[in-house]
């Protein structure tokens, strides 16, 4: 049974299924429906943010591709056309309400970069003072594998944990997480666990990315960072009202019971881990029971190339993630003194999340 609670800011996130039909053309039905919903919450005093998914889909409906591009100038060009298109259909949408918007690109290197990262805050934060709807999508037409999220799933999680939202709703073409064969939808979820994720199917469908796997790992990181996280069908009819005012829809995420300061809370979940640093168990202890900072001494193995100040993952022998942190030295100079002391700490407490 889910909760009563009324949620005061609420990130909504719409897949590229609830935008386009079957043969690749838009469906604008579904949208004003998302729309006139979005349009109640603010009326109700909420805050709302939407990460869209749909311009590389609107772009292949504008070109006539039945097929998604496998290239990534073709992915590019489509979502150069499709953003614009995706936009002035919202812009048009909300005008209907006298409500604007702004639309706001991303890559992994806004979340990466902390000066990046607060800038992208507050000028959210500006908006939603403004009444102003914040449009987010990935920005396909920069974005290199490197600096892809891979799916909007897992930027409407980051998105959430950034503007420290009350909720996440991820609004797809599924009424939410199936118990299979029976498909009976579990509607809460205390615990994500090997269990849950093995009940995941991915999409086939050629606009789409990801899948429910993509939503489980978005709502990993939602949950882990205090927000609970709702997946459910946005072709219901007023699924995220539903949602917002806490009652009975889709599948219901429950979050982790210690919210993490904000500055905990990127360093845990808004910044990929550039390496990893294999630490023994008395490391491990000193970490997870004393709370104690990173020293060179517990450091038996180091991956990747990452530089000073970037963030690694912390695993134990087992190669099993733990931690996570911000670190005082390069992979190299780790590297070199693994096992003897250095100076400092190669990441301190005040830099480090317990996962």
């Amino acid at each position: 049974m889910q909760s009563k609670k009324s949620y005061s800011r609420v990130v909504v996130k719409a897949g590229s299924s609830l935008i386009n039909y079957r043969d690749n053309t838009i469906d604008l039905s579904r949208l004003g429906g998302l729309i006139r919903q979005i349009n109640k919450l603010w009326d109700e005093g909420k805050e709302v943010i939407l990460v869209s998914s749909g311009a590389v889909a609107c772009g292949m409906s504008v070109l006539k591709l039945k097929i998604r591009p496998k290239d990534m100038p073709g992915l590019q060009a489509a979502a150069a056309i499709g953003q614009n298109e995706l936009m002035g259909l919202y812009r048009r949408l909300l005008s209907e309400d006298n409500r604007l918007c702004a639309q706001i690109l991303l890559t992994w290197e806004d979340f990466e970069d902390r000066e990046r990262y607060l800038n992208v805050r507050h000028t959210i934060f500006h908006l939603l003072k403004n009444k102003v709807l914040a449009i987010i999508n990935e920005n396909d037409t920069v974005s290199t594998e490197e600096i892809r999220f891979g799916d909007n799933d897992r930027l409407s999680a980051l998105v959430a944990n950034l503007v420290g939202a009350d909720l996440l709703v991820i609004l797809s073409d599924v009424d939410g997480l199936y118990r299979l064969p029976q498909k009976e939808v579990i509607r809460v979820v205390d615990k994500i666990t090997p269990e849950i994720k093995r009940l995941c199917r991915n999409t086939d469908k050629e606009t789409c990315v990801g899948g429910m796997s993509s939503k489980i790992e978005a709502a990993k990181i939602a949950v882990g960072a205090g927000i609970p996280v709702i997946i459910a069908s946005g072709s219901s009819a007023d699924a995220l009202l539903m949602a917002a005012s806490g009652e009975a829809v889709g599948t219901l995420f429950l979050p982790r019971a210690d919210n993490l300061k904000a500055k905990k809370r990127w360093i845990a979940y808004g910044a990929r881990p550039k390496g990893i640093l294999i630490v023994d168990s008395g490391a491990k202890k000193a970490l997870v029971e004393n709370q104690r900072s990173l020293l060179s001494v517990g450091i038996t193995g180091v991956k990747g190339n990452f530089k000073k100040d970037e963030m690694v993952s912390i695993a134990d022998a087992r190669g099993e993630e733990f931690a996570r942190g911000r670190v005082n030295f390069s992979a190299k100079e780790i590297e070199d003194q693994k096992g003897l002391s250095l100076k400092q700490e190669v990441v301190h407490r005040d830099e480090l999340v317990i996962l």
